[in-house]
């Protein structure tokens, strides 16, 4: 399975009332490794040429930080696109290995250019996807 990873830290300002990461932030954070998976993966001229919006988050919160600490954000595609959408997880766990946040996101692919949108096509889910032998 194609996975991406990537470290977020928790800044003064992710700090909410409770002395944790604000919910919002893990939203943030969930994007944020979401495009930046995308724009490693994905063939340049895919990058160009479309966009991805969300459609549905579902979030299950099992524990926190505060500031200063940090988490590994890790993401992956579990199954092929269904027309111009497909699903992403994301889960966020801290130094020991503990699971903190666990994430699945519904995305919509739209044409760049009319806001349209788009059956995500076989070339540009086949870096997503878990590889397979033939």
């Amino acid at each position: 399975m194609n996975r991406y990873s990537r470290t977020f830290t928790a800044l003064p300002e992710h700090i909410d009332e409770l002395g944790h990461v604000n919910n919002t932030v893990w939203l943030q954070w969930v994007q944020d490794i979401a495009t930046a998976h995308w724009s490693a993966v994905a063939a340049p001229e895919h990058v160009t040429r479309y966009v991805w919006v969300v459609t549905r988050h579902e979030i299950d919160y099992r524990g926190n930080i505060g500031p200063g600490e940090t988490v590994t954000g890790e993401t992956w595609i579990p199954n092929p696109p269904r027309g111009a959408q497909f699903d992403r997880c994301v889960e966020f766990r801290n130094a020991a290995g503990k699971r903190l946040v666990s994430v699945r996101s519904t995305w919509a692919m739209l044409d760049r250019t009319s806001g349209r949108l788009v059956r995500v096509g076989a070339d540009v889910a086949a870096p997503f996807l878990p590889q397979t032998d033939a």
